[in-house]
């Protein structure tokens, strides 16, 4: 019997998928793989004008979406190493991007927020991606809008679900808060 979650269920699973798999399928991979180039090549140009990379544009959106938030948190939105967090935060700390702040309750503790100036950056950075899909949404019928956000939801694992709507209305409320 092969153990859930061991190496041997992830080549079964794998090698299923590879056998199951039709052309269509394959070719929304490849759509996705293009998209996805596309999609992070307007920032990284941006990005790279700084001398910061994927990496510390995904830590300046998630802050700057959740003032406050803590390591713990970004470290589990992320799914990364506190060793692979650990380099980029620094050095955006050190940039002057974001900014730790002791808990206000635990004072052990350290929330994250943008600075000014990183906030800025992940306007800009967010307004380039948001431009390209507003453009796309544009060109696609009213019904497939919708279709659109379903396609992304689903693509997320089903256990995470729930978390990524908690995270999406946490974001939300944030924005909203005076």
């Amino acid at each position: 019997m092969v153990e859930p979650g061991s190496a041997a269920a992830w080549r079964n699973a794998v090698a299923q998928a590879a056998a199951t798999s039709d052309e269509n399928a394959l070719e929304l991979v490849e759509l996705f793989f293009f998209a996805y180039r596309d999609f992070v090549g307007d920032a990284d140009r941006l990005l790279g004008k700084y001398g910061f990379g994927r990496a510390h544009h995904r830590v300046l959106h998630f802050v700057n979406r959740r003032p406050g938030l803590t390591i713990a948190a970004l470290l589990d939105i992320l799914r990364i190493t506190k060793q692979s967090l650990n380099r980029v935060l620094k050095q955006l700390l050190d940039a002057g991007f974001v900014e730790a702040r002791a808990g206000v309750v635990d004072r052990r503790q350290r929330l994250l927020y943008t600075t000014a100036e990183g906030a800025r950056l992940a306007r800009d950075l967010a307004a380039l991606q948001s431009a390209r899909f507003l453009k796309v949404m544009d060109e696609l019928p009213p019904v497939a809008r919708g279709a659109a956000s379903e396609f992304l939801f689903a693509m997320i694992d089903p256990e995470e679900r729930e978390r990524v709507r908690a995270h999406l209305a946490c974001a939300k409320m944030a924005r909203e808060a005076p």
